[in-house]
């Protein structure tokens, strides 16, 4: 199966590279992705919208030679659902690791503060403790290092959805920082912020505990989780 990898916030598809393996070794066909205005830290990201990168998921199922599953980290959720929305017949499993997808007219991230036009990797001060688990001192300069500015519109717009398909997409999603029976209760309780997340049909939850980046952390059972979603579907 084609398996599309969409990195989070401030990454290319070269920061799967550690999970990959495990993919191809079962088989799969990858496609890492780098969204536009990530390509390096000297791109022209000033007009890059969230419907871009959208484009940019779609595009690659487009692409794909049969079915395909897709793989969102953090920010990448948003394009991922996106293309959902848009390819809900190609999409036979979507994968969130540790985020959730969310709803038509929802941004990603209004707080991430904005310098010149573009969205810095913050200070590491600037995240919560749970975030950082496993993520040592070089991790976190490996990180820093190939850390690429953030367009403004992936985190400050609003996602657009249409198609109520969607929801009979299965999806997965892989708990990191918090535990799965925590975003169950976050479900069953009526949280906003979950609340797509509770329209789909079928979900399966798959506990991973580290912190927020597990393709840094735990790469090779990440990637183990992931070829086991995938082939559920």
């Amino acid at each position: 199966m084609d398996i599309v990898l969409v990195p989070g916030f401030w990454l290319d598809g070269a920061s799967w590279d550690a999970v990959t393996p495990a993919l191809t070794a079962a088989g799969h066909r990858v496609n890492a992705l780098t969204l536009p205005g990530l390509e390096s830290v000297d791109a022209d990201r000033s007009e890059v919208s969230l419907a871009d990168h959208v484009a940019a998921v779609v595009a690659a199922v487009d692409a794909a030679d049969g079915p395909v599953a897709l793989v969102a980290h953090s920010g990448g959720a948003a394009p991922v659902h996106g293309a959902v929305d848009a390819r809900p017949k190609a999409v036979v499993r979507a994968v969130y690791v540790d985020c959730v997808p969310i709803g038509h007219g929802a941004a990603v991230n209004r707080d991430l503060p904005v310098v010149g036009g573009e969205i810095p990797l913050p200070a590491w001060s600037a995240f919560d403790e749970p975030d950082l688990v496993g993520l040592d001192e070089g991790l976190r300069a490996e990180f820093r290092a190939r850390a690429v500015p953030e367009p403004r519109g992936p985190a400050y717009d609003a996602l657009e959805l249409g198609d109520v398909r969607r929801y009979d997409v299965p999806i997965t999603v892989i708990a990191c920082e918090f535990g799965s029976a925590l975003i169950r209760e976050w479900v069953e309780s009526g949280q906003p912020f979950v609340s797509e997340l509770g329209r789909i049909h079928r979900r399966t939850f798959v506990d991973l505990p580290t912190g927020h980046w597990p393709q840094f952390t735990r790469p090779d059972d990440l990637g183990a989780a992931i070829a086991a979603a995938v082939d559920s579907a």
